[in-house]
């Protein structure tokens, strides 16, 4: 009888745990074009959330990242195959241009100080399509989409995620260099 309720108390303990806030939020969110994304995590930094789905027969992966809009901020997300942290990284970036439309584009990030200008084909390290941006005023944040030919055979990957306050002249400004926008960083293996 112990053992049953041990047992019964277990399981109710998993059940609530499974289903924790973010856990939920970031599985049963709903995107305006009703793409479904069969994978999700909700990130450590910035209230951001990245879904995707991983095809591994060509290693590729089309991702959704989600981030908290600052009115006339930006939003990257990015992977860093050689590295850990911002140098090194390849990233997608939204923004609200100054004529009102949103702008995305995939950019290299070479040094802490890169130009956040638009990378063409031949800049790229890795091929980067469908790339688009939309805000989501019910959420109050801006979405970047794109899918990602993963360079090399893995599916493990470093990647970095951000957010600006301003953009300058049609160009994201810096990034604040203390908080959690210098911890946006970490591992993630798409096959999981």
């Amino acid at each position: 009888m112990a053992l049953s309720l041990f047992l019964l108390a277990t399981i109710a303990f998993s059940s609530v745990t499974a289903q924790s806030p973010s856990s939920s939020s970031c599985a049963s969110h709903t995107f305006s074009s009703s793409q479904l994304y069969g994978s999700c995590a909700t990130l450590p930094h910035l209230g951001t959330t990245l879904h995707y789905n991983y095809t591994a027969a060509g290693n590729t992966v089309s991702v959704a990242f989600r981030a908290p809009s600052k009115g006339a901020g930006w939003v990257a997300w990015g992977l860093n195959p050689n590295g850990t942290g911002m140098v090194g990284t390849q990233a997608v970036v939204a923004f609200r241009h100054s004529n009102g439309s949103l702008v995305a584009y995939p950019t290299v990030l070479d040094s802490y100080a890169p130009s956040m200008a638009p990378a063409d084909a031949a800049e790229l390290g890795f091929p980067v399509s469908d790339v688009a941006a939309e805000y989501a005023k019910k959420g109050g944040e801006m979405v970047v989409y794109a899918t990602v030919a993963l360079p090399g055979k893995g599916s493990k990957f470093n990647h970095v995620w951000q957010q600006g306050s301003s953009v300058v002249n049609d160009v994201p400004a810096a990034h604040p260099t203390t908080g959690d926008n210098i911890l946006s960083t970490g591992a993630i293996d798409f096959s999981k």
